[in-house]
């Protein structure tokens, strides 16, 4: 459980969340928009599930402070238009040897057991605030992206603005809660993973687009 947290100034703590927001929100906006334009998604499923439950539990059951509270919100809403495009576009990817059905019961199930599992970390970790879980799935998450690259083999539903913009929006919590929370050794570990995995895939999508013959900065 995290304690005594070091004393920081609101206006420092409120400019890092509103950048955190703001980045993450760009993420969103650019996976839209390359899932539509590709007729892909651009989320992996276990990542959007991680992500809709933790903005759901965070924005109506253990609410969080403004101006977080607003940002979970806009999160949700655009993390609700991936969720569709997923379900749209994601069959095309599941094995077609299996059920229709069991694509849109395994979303299901996902979807319920990460909102079971990030409450019981609240729960059992007194974190209502949601940090182990929140960068615990973000570092899950950075896993998955480069699943994602490596298992399609190309840069399709992806561009390296998405990858940048996850990035910098990702490191601007890591910096508030490190300052918040300096002594967290398991957090710190946490930071370090995410920050390196997140500059693996854009190397990697970066490498990948240059095969491709497409010049990354232009495919937005």
């Amino acid at each position: 459980m995290l304690q005594n947290p070091v004393h920081l100034d609101a206006t420092l703590s409120a400019f890092l969340q509103i950048c955190s927001g703001l980045f993450w929100t760009i993420t969103y906006l650019l996976i839209l928009r390359r899932g539509y334009q590709d007729k892909l998604y651009g989320m992996p499923m276990v990542a959007l599930c991680a992500n809709l439950a933790w903005e759901f539990i965070f924005s109506f059951v253990y609410p969080h402070p403004l101006p977080q509270l607003y940002i979970d919100y806009l999160w949700l809403l655009f993390d609700l238009g991936i969720m569709v495009q997923y379900l749209y576009y994601g069959r095309q990817e599941f094995p077609q040897n299996l059920p229709r059905n069991l694509f849109y019961l395994t979303f299901g199930f996902t979807l319920v057991f990460s909102g079971l599992l990030i409450t019981a970390m609240a729960q059992e970790f007194k974190d209502f605030i949601g940090i182990y879980a929140a960068f615990a799935q973000n570092l899950m998450m950075s896993v998955l992206f480069v699943r994602m690259l490596l298992k399609r083999g190309s840069s399709a539903g992806q561009s390296v603005y998405i990858a940048l913009s996850k990035m910098v929006g990702t490191m601007f919590p890591s910096v508030l809660f490190y300052l918040y929370f300096p002594d967290s050794f398991l957090l710190l570990l946490l930071f370090i993973g995410i920050f390196i995995l997140d500059l693996v895939y854009f190397l990697l999508l970066y490498h990948r687009m240059k095969l491709e013959g497409l010049s990354p900065w232009r495919k937005v």
